[in-house]
């Protein structure tokens, strides 16, 4: 029977009428191997298509699979299936005394699908989600299983890898031994009175920190500050503190946020800007992202200031982040530390996409990478450009999947010289 299957945003339908749910992995492998074309579903928290399969492709889940988390505390590793959600990683992870080194601002997304499209979270030494991967299990074409670890030269690609080398069911990451984080908020950092070298200051005030915007004047509305409590506690005079507990979208719930105030809790309650028992919102947004080389972030916050009255209009929320330079081949910050420019827009794709356009036009002049999951219009041609190991990865892909099973529109568009 046919479904009517779309993103979480509800912008995308799939082509496909019905999504697979294999139970085994043996279901799993057969389901491929008997494909000619097949596309992975994470949580559905992608904004493009790149998980479209095509009208002749089969669209399938992981989400129930085992949902295998296996800590092994002498190491300070986990393995765990792909499908599982971060919210229940950490949690497993922080009753063995552990961590994982960073998370995203959502706790609510999947573990496989946030590394294969780069997704990160914040601060000037952590390193985007797939920092932590240390071996990569996967489906391959013709349904059988490969190990990809990071002592193989193939594991610069087989991380961050747009789902394009085939369906990955596990992945071991590193940990670390847990700790605790306190949450502080201020208001109105103007930008006016930021140079590159006091950005650099404010975003190293603490392990995380984050500045939020709405682009209705220069400057930041919010800046959010997560510090370690085993870590000291700097100074912050740029500005104000925040008098009651904030979203960072103006309008919404403060209570579906992580705890404020500077009250210190595990870090899995810190360091994602939403709490994992609440939604953080309906679904009734678009979201794009830059990511591009630090050293230009006040040049880009510039241009993008100068394009504000355009901005503005679309936009719910701006999020500027730090994240440190990664090895993954296709990782928007491969080879650089990286400052990124996230955008949450209104839900009406028609009046966001030439918004997207122009701002695409203001950073041009500062190499900016897209996050492969946002909506984007930068061609691929200058994508190709920007990846200077694309080649590497376009014959990793051709090696795993010879006959480009995994390989949908979206994918060829990047790999196809």
């Amino acid at each position: 029977m046919s479904e009517t299957i779309t993103n979480w945003a509800g912008n995308i339908t799939y082509s496909a009428r019905e999504l697979h749910r294999p139970h085994s992995l043996d279901e799993l492998a057969a389901l491929v191997a008997d494909s000619a074309r097949v596309r992975v579903l994470g949580s559905g928290h992608s904004f493009n298509e790149i998980a479209e399969p095509g009208p002749e492709g089969v669209l399938l889940t992981i989400a129930d699979l085992p949902a295998v988390i296996d800590v092994d505390t002498e190491a300070r590793t986990v393995r765990v299936a792909g499908g599982v959600r971060y919210a229940d990683l950490a949690r497993t992870v922080h009753a063995h005394g552990l961590a994982l080194p960073n998370m995203a601002s959502l706790p609510h997304i999947s573990v496989a699908g946030s590394v294969a499209t780069g997704t990160h979270g914040s601060g000037v030494g952590n390193g985007p989600l797939s920092s932590a991967v240390r071996e990569v299990e996967l489906v391959t074409a013709d349904g059988s299983l490969q190990t990809i670890g990071r002592d193989d030269p193939r594991f610069g690609g087989a991380v961050t890898s747009l789902g394009a080398l085939g369906v990955v069911t596990a992945l071991t990451l590193d940990l670390v031994p847990s700790f605790e984080v306190e949450q502080y908020v201020f208001t109105e950092l103007p930008l006016a009175g930021l140079d590159s070298a006091a950005f650099e200051t404010v975003m190293s005030t603490a392990y995380s920190v984050s500045l939020f915007t709405d682009w209705g004047a220069p400057g930041f509305r919010q800046v959010w500050v997560k510090r370690r409590t085993d870590q000291p506690l700097a100074d912050f005079p740029w500005a104000a503190p925040a008098t009651e507990k904030m979203h960072p979208v103006p309008g919404m719930p403060a209570v579906n946020c992580t705890e404020q105030f500077g009250v210190p809790g595990p870090w899995h309650d810190r360091l994602p800007h939403f709490r994992a028992e609440f939604t953080p919102s309906s679904g009734a947004e678009l979201q794009s992202e830059y990511l591009l080389p630090r050293q230009y972030a006040l040049e880009a916050l510039h241009a993008v200031d100068g394009a504000r009255e355009t901005v503005a209009g679309v936009l719910q929320i701006c999020e500027v982040r730090t994240v440190a330079a990664d090895e993954q081949w296709l990782s928007p910050s491969y080879g650089r530390d990286t400052v990124a420019l996230h955008f949450t827009w209104i839900e009406d794709t028609a009046a966001v996409l030439p918004v997207v356009r122009r701002l695409e036009e203001a950073l041009e002049p500062f190499d900016a990478r897209p996050h492969w999951g946002k909506v984007f219009t930068t061609p691929a041609e200058i994508l190709r450009e920007r990846y200077p190991r694309l080649g590497d990865f376009r014959k990793l892909a051709r090696e795993l999947d010879p006959e480009a099973k995994f390989a949908n529109a979206f994918v060829r568009a990047v790999l196809d010289a």
